[in-house]
């Protein structure tokens, strides 16, 4: 359900997209359609910090036959130092065409043998290319221990650990990761070496992607060589393929952009998309992110700076895509008329450290939690603090609700016996919250239940889950001491979407829990659709309040448990009919998980730019209107698993 539901607004944000791609039928459409993506991807990744001083320093040079590489650190922000290699070819004029080189998922970062081998290759062909360690990843762990060890696991894992967390705060780690190649272009062209009206951009897998947004985002590039990562947005989720916070921007499907339109953004200069037959990123995506920009160009009088190479093989930047990357800066530089890579010598990883044990960490620079710690408190001391109408308007905001109309559909399905639930009989109830999505409520009763709701009780008690509905009926003791504290009270427990029953079971076996699994799956895509995972559970909540109230229960006692106690929270702030709030293992505030290094709650909890605006303990305050009662609530350490 989960899935299918992602499936066709995805579905529904590219039809509109290519209708709007397909009403392009001159030059001048063509130009005003490049000023709006560019708009529309600042809106994704802005606004940029103020650009400070590089303080760059050279810690090392290493002497090669045709080819220097000075060991360059810079500071992209204040006290966050980027260690990059620049490796500057020997004799001949000056100035030479330049290239900043992105990584992909390396532990080893710019020390990775496909990487240095393009970086060199570039040498020996006569550019000057700069290639940088990502955040997380070779010598910018985020996370080190004592040992210089990544307590998270490096590349992927601290970028997503350091990336959910950063939304709380309205940042997105895809712009840091931009950030830090803009300003690798900055030192570039600060180098007398360097033709600044011809420097180009390269990488491969996540290097690839923000080659893509950089070509987006920064305006000086001459050239273009993405490898194994464009496609499209669709084919990814359709495929159940998960990617990393970075390579996910916020409301980017909601604007109806798409891994093209980034590369459009710098037309009409030359980009060459490298993929990969067998890839992970599918190829079919890549043809057609290919034949749009195949036409757009065209638009522009300039069909011929757009390519596309295809390699046999595997996913990677392997000799193939780099000699294609190589004849396609060729052609534009004219630097070179090679069109096979040199023979190369690869470096061991610490010839290529920067720092003198290979990690920034023991410089005691400032890492991306610190900025969010402080962004964080910064926020806290600006807000307002919001009550009554004001606090209600601006949850429905930032949670994106829809608007409800009318009592929702649902279906009776089939009882299932022995279940061993607080009561001896249930009946499920697949209540329709908005088209294809259902929340699945239990009804629990002394008598056997096979038609509609039973009507009289005035009041009802609703249990939210934390994982699962049906297995907490039968394990969490305080339902069944609500249900003694309330006798006369119609017993009802639910599951909204994404748990329980609906849990998918997709990206992979048994993924649901895991950093990079399917509840991250859907929490990311909600945050690229501009609809908060949690705003659409607490969508679910509220209109089952609806159905509740519809059947006849006026009263209502919410009650929420761990991950189901945010939605239901925001249910109680919201809806109508709610008299009494009881919320166990709720989360004590969004700025404790914002301001504490380590966390283990997951995306799905989290709603992007909230610190901005309120935090939950404002919804707790005005809760106690409602008699709420927290039990054993849970700070940011504690996230049930």
């Amino acid at each position: 359900m989960v899935q299918e539901y992602f499936v066709e607004r995805v579905r529904d944000v590219q039809r509109l997209a290519d209708e709007r791609r397909a009403a392009l039928h001159s030059k001048s459409d063509a130009e005003a359609y490049v000023r709006d993506v560019r708009a529309k991807i600042q809106q994704c990744f802005g606004p940029w910090p103020e650009k400070t001083p590089l303080n760059p320093r050279i810690t090392g040079v290493v002497e090669r036959d045709s080819y220097k590489i000075e060991k360059v650190i810079f500071d992209s922000r204040p006290d966050f130092p980027v260690t990059a290699n620049l490796y500057l070819p020997k004799g001949g004029a000056l100035p030479r065409p330049g290239v900043v080189g992105s990584c992909g998922h390396s532990t080893n970062g710019k020390a990775e043998k496909a990487y240095q081998s393009f970086a060199q290759g570039l040498a020996r062909l006569g550019y000057v290319c700069l290639i940088y360690d990502p955040i997380g990843q070779g010598e910018r762990l985020q996370y080190a221990n004592e040992q210089f060890q990544s307590r998270r696991g490096s590349g992927v894992s601290e970028h997503l650990y350091a990336g959910n967390q950063q939304f709380l705060v309205g940042e997105f780690f895809g712009a840091w990761r931009a950030w830090d190649g803009i300003r690798a272009l900055d030192y570039l062209l600060t180098r007398p070496e360097v033709d600044a009206k011809q420097v180009g951009i390269t990488g491969n897998s996540g290097g690839g992607t923000m080659t893509t947004w950089l070509c987006g985002v920064e305006p000086r590039w001459a050239m273009a060589a993405p490898s194994c990562f464009v496609t499209t947005f669709l084919r990814n989720l359709e495929n159940e393929l998960p990617a990393d916070t970075e390579q996910c921007p916020p409301r980017v499907l909601a604007l109806g952009l798409d891994h093209s339109d980034f590369i459009a953004a710098m037309a009409p200069k030359p980009a060459v998309l490298l993929t990969k037959e067998k890839d992970f990123f599918d190829t079919r995506g890549t043809e057609e992110a290919y034949g749009r920009l195949q036409q757009f160009y065209r638009l522009l009088g300039a069909e011929e700076n757009i390519s596309l190479f295809r390699g046999p093989t595997y996913h990677g930047y392997t000799q193939e895509n780099r000699e294609a990357m190589y004849r396609w800066f060729n052609h534009v530089t004219k630097i070179s008329d090679a069109q096979t890579e040199p023979a190369l010598t690869m470096e061991n990883d610490e010839t290529l450290w920067c720092t003198p044990h290979g990690q920034v960490a023991e410089l005691k620079p400032r890492t991306v939690f610190s900025f969010t710690r402080e962004h964080s408190q910064e926020l806290k001391q600006k807000r307002v603090a919001l009550e009554g109408d004001a606090l209600k308007n601006v949850v429905r905001e930032t949670l994106r609700l829809p608007a409800r109309q009318g009592v929702p559909e649902y279906r009776i399905l089939r009882p299932s016996s022995a279940r061993r639930y607080p009561k001896k009989f249930s009946a499920t109830y697949a209540v329709e919250t908005e088209p294809g999505i259902f929340a699945l409520v239990y009804r629990l009763d002394d008598g056997s239940l096979l038609s509609r709701p039973p009507r009289g009780a005035k009041r009802a008690l609703l249990y939210v889950a934390h994982q699962s509905a049906d297995a907490e009926l039968r394990t969490e003791p305080l339902i069944p001491q609500l249900i003694a504290a309330e006798p006369e009270s119609a017993v009802f427990a639910c599951d909204v979407r994404g748990i329980g029953e609906s849990q998918p079971d997709t990206c992979g076996a048994n993924s649901f829990l895991t950093p990079y699994g399917s509840d991250y799956f859907y929490a990311i895509h909600s945050i690229m659709l501009d609809r908060p995972y949690a705003g659409q559970k607490t969508h679910d909540v509220l209109r089952v309040l609806d159905w509740l109230r519809a059947n006849g229960h006026e009263e209502i006692h919410l009650v929420g448990k761990g991950w189901g106690a945010i939605p239901a929270a925001f249910g109680a702030l919201l809806g109508d009919g709610v008299q009494q709030v009881t919320l166990k293992n709720a989360l004590t505030s969004y700025s404790d998980v914002a301001e504490s290094e380590e966390y283990r709650w997951p995306l799905s909890c989290f709603v992007p730019g909230v610190l901005a605006k309120f935090d939950l303990p404002d919804c707790y305050r005005a809760l106690a209107a409602k008699q709420l009662r927290q039990v054993e609530p849970w700070g940011a350490l504690a996230a049930g698993g």
